[in-house]
């Protein structure tokens, strides 16, 4: 019994030694693990079940795959809770990476470390049940039949006019509240947002919402794009986006995004 006690020991630190032979050796904040936060509670579908360590939603399985490319296995991934503004603000970190839908900003470059994008955020197509019931489709010609709104401050006006070009001139709001409420009200039958507000206005604020279709990243001229999170100065960051850049050029990365992101959603993409 002693025996194989021994062996079944030197065979784990052996397989843990192995394990933190990466790019990410001496770089964590604990040797051989990886800590990733995310939101409290994490919404699907970046997180299914607020349960992250199920590897199950778009950014947990991402977690995981990134994790793999790193060197760590699901049990060397250790997960803690932050909050969004807490998480972009100056100072030591309680994670190695940060993954909560952070758009990679210049402003907030400054005081943080981002990834390589890992998400290019596609343009969304919100609407109502009573619209897709009366015949709307998620195609181009269907779209520009619609009476669509916009924010008048922002770039949806152009962006509209670029991807569909309606039939009938868009109605202009002072923001986007307004812009949601017209669309309740009947005012309008459609409004462009992109992906990750439109599952949530869908979702949480337009009732009887729902989501079209969705265009294709590649389609609009300047994406939002989620990157990964950490601290000022990380030595983590050449490792990371050496990992994100094994998982694109494999196709995982899009492979999961389709799973969650489209499959999952039943968004379907606009072509």
């Amino acid at each position: 019994m002693k025996l194989m006690t021994f062996t079944a020991l030197a065979c784990g630190l052996a397989g843990a030694a192995l394990a933190q032979d990466t790019c990410a050796t001496g770089k964590t904040l604990t040797d051989g693990m990886l800590t990733i936060a995310t939101g409290n509670p994490a919404y699907y579908p970046w997180v299914l079940d607020d349960a992250p360590e199920s590897g199950k939603g778009f950014e947990a399985a991402v977690a995981y795959a990134l994790a793999g490319e790193m060197g760590f296995t699901a049990d060397q991934v250790t997960w803690v809770r932050t909050s969004f503004d807490q998480s972009i603000q100056p100072g030591a970190k309680n994670f190695d990476i940060n993954m909560q839908q952070f758009s990679i900003t210049e402003e907030r470059e400054k005081v943080v470390d981002f990834s390589d994008p890992y998400y290019s955020s596609a343009m969304a197509v919100l609407t109502t049940q009573s619209v897709v019931d009366g015949g709307a489709q998620p195609t181009v010609a269907s779209l520009k039949t619609l009476l669509w709104g916009a924010d008048a401050n922002t770039t949806a006006v152009p962006m509209l006019m670029d991807l569909i070009g309606p039939d009938k001139q868009p109605m202009l709001y002072g923001d986007n509240v307004d812009v949601t409420a017209a669309m309740q009200a009947g005012q309008i039958d459609a409004a462009l947002f992109d992906l990750p507000t439109a599952l949530y206005l869908s979702a949480v604020v337009v009732e009887n919402g729902t989501i079209l279709g969705q265009f294709p990243p590649e389609r609009s001229d300047n994406p939002d794009q989620f990157g990964l999170l950490m601290e000022e100065g990380s030595p983590l960051k050449t490792c990371v986006n050496e990992a994100l850049a094994a998982l694109k050029d494999s196709g995982k990365l899009a492979a999961i995004e389709a799973e969650w992101l489209q499959d999952a959603t039943g968004v379907p993409v606009i072509e």
